[in-house]
């Protein structure tokens, strides 16, 4: 009887959280001490195993109101730059901390830089949070300020980058932490001051850019990613998702909708004692999205680690039995299958007009994890498919030659793709796969091969 009353709550916190995940302003105080926030608190109290008579956090909702208002009120102090003039598509946030426990932040933010094109660094702002000005970290602070100005003066005057702090006048007081068994103080002082940070930074970027990326100060950027992430947002824009991950990693890599910030600003500020904050995101994705959505590969990784992001072996691809079907006017006698034999046979296509598609349907729905087209001759950049991108479908009619739900696989770049698909986990059976012309081509086509990984 417990356990099924424990169920029901967990689904009405999770389906209410849902419902005024976007359209409530948590940080209206009229909003504090609302019934579906007692139910976020009774389910998470459930989640954590936490103890109520430790944990107070209604308690602690209202004297953050009373006291310090937390976020309406919040002046983070700009250092360094200034937020961009237009929305951008994304934010990429950093709250840096002084040592030992801070990370490698110069060496993130070259990564960052580095690792994008300059047509690509036009379309984000990293943003950079830094600790508040305590007297153990007042030196630092200053030193990595002055550091920042000379190594990224070009990516600042660019609006590249941007470096904030919060008074500590912003900030819960430490000295009330509550102790507990598990943790020494000190730790229970760090994941406090974690939290928070990364709450007042997302507080800042909510109005900046369509997304908002977590990034640790300790990692290496594949090359690209930013890409890899616009070409990722583009296909899920008719799906429902409240965070995308892009790594393995704890925080890095987790990607959010700017218009949801608030939300998870307010549970990190609500939960900042219980645990770290990569834990804490975990726990408010378990909230609002039944499933995670991981990409594979990885875009970044530990700074320590190697930084090649070369791709596991993933075997052969196995291109599961299909039919072909194509828009496209075959030449020399050439048939469209050819594109999908696994050997060295091609087809050829007299010409490309905008729409014009080849699209391999399999017999039976599989698990795809990797997806490579190659266009054009094999010795010369000739005959190439340059304005086109690669689409995944999904079938709910039983279609026989095509599907009724497509999804943006990513863009052919140079005539090619070559993609790592989403986990198992978060995807659903792939039926179609489309390479679609988005405009005229004044020349003939050659699609090589269209390879698939499949189970």
């Amino acid at each position: 009887m417990k356990e099924s009353v424990w169920v029901l709550v967990v689904t009405a916190a999770a389906a209410l959280s849902v419902i005024i995940f976007v359209t409530e302003n948590p940080f209206d105080p009229s909003s504090f001490l609302s019934v579906e926030e007692k139910k976020l608190v009774a389910w998470q109290r459930a989640r954590m195993q936490l103890d109520p008579g430790r944990t107070h956090h209604l308690e602690a909702f209202k004297d953050m109101q009373k006291n310090s208002e937390p976020l309406k009120n919040v002046n983070s102090r700009i250092l360094i730059g200034a937020p961009p003039g237009e929305k951008k598509l994304l934010t990429i946030g950093i709250s840096a901390v002084p040592p030992p426990q801070g990370g490698n932040l110069m060496g993130t933010l070259r990564s960052l830089f580095s690792a994008s094109s300059s047509s690509e660094r036009k379309h984000f702002t990293v943003l950079l949070h830094t600790a508040g000005p305590d007297p153990k970290s007042s030196r630092w602070l200053a030193q990595t300020t002055h550091n920042l100005s000379a190594l990224f003066k070009c990516h600042i005057q660019a609006g590249e980058l941007v470096v904030i702090t919060t008074p500590l006048a912003s900030s819960l007081p430490l000295k009330d932490l509550k102790k507990t068994v598990e943790d020494p103080p000190a730790h229970v002082a760090f994941r406090s001051r974690q939290n928070r940070g990364y709450a007042f930074l997302m507080n800042f970027a909510t109005r900046h850019s369509d997304y908002f990326l977590v990034v640790e100060d300790d990692v290496n950027c594949a090359p690209g990613f930013v890409t890899q992430i616009a070409s990722t947002v583009s296909a899920w824009a008719h799906r429902p998702w409240a965070t995308l991950e892009f790594s393995q990693l704890g925080l890095t890599g987790k990607l959010f909708h700017t218009g949801d910030l608030p939300r998870v600003a307010h549970f990190l500020l609500l939960f900042h004692q219980e645990m770290p904050c990569a834990g804490l995101l975990s726990q408010f994705q378990d909230l609002v999205q039944s499933t995670p959505v991981q990409f594979l590969p990885a875009l970044f990784q530990h700074a320590g680690r190697s930084s090649s992001f070369e791709e596991e072996d993933v075997g052969s691809p196995s291109n599961p039995a299909a039919s072909i079907h194509t828009s496209l006017e075959a030449a020399n006698n050439s048939v469209p299958s050819s594109a999908y034999s696994l050997d060295e046979n091609f087809f050829y296509a007299k010409s490309a007009e905008a729409g014009s598609h080849l699209t391999v349907v399999l017999d039976t729905p599989a698990q795809v994890s990797r997806v490579q087209v190659q266009t054009g001759s094999n010795l010369r950049d000739e005959n190439q498919l340059k304005e086109g991108h690669v689409e995944l479908g999904y079938d709910s009619t039983n279609r026989v030659s095509d599907c009724d739900d497509y999804v943006l696989l990513g863009l052919l770049v140079g005539g090619g793709l070559d993609k790592r698909v989403l986990s198992h986990r978060a995807g659903r059976k792939v039926k179609c796969v489309r390479v679609l012309v988005t405009a005229r081509t004044p020349s003939a086509v050659v699609l090589r091969h269209i390879r698939l990984w499949a189970e």
